[in-house]
């Protein structure tokens, strides 16, 4: 597997796991998943406070030079005329 694909899949699992836990906390409920193996605890610990704490710009700037389908452009679609809706 590619580097980028693993790195992008368990970004996105982890920031949604982190984003749970605040929410979780701020509500008074039970946690999500606490970190248990070390790939938990690296996402969790270091790799989810500190993509938060990073200014947009630079997260942008990262992800735009990352391979990967976020890089692609979209071609918006020809509107196609409609007819009567009755």
């Amino acid at each position: 597997m590619r580097f980028a694909a693993w790195l992008r899949r368990n970004a996105e699992h982890y920031l949604l796991i982190g984003a749970q836990q605040r929410v979780a906390r701020r509500h008074g409920f039970a946690a999500p998943t606490p970190a248990r193996t070390p790939k938990d605890r690296f996402f969790l610990v270091v790799f989810v406070p500190v993509y938060r704490r990073l200014p947009w710009r630079l997260r942008q700037a990262v992800l735009q030079r990352m391979p990967g389908s976020h890089r692609r452009t979209w071609e918006p679609r020809e509107r196609t005329p409609l007819g009567p809706a009755v």
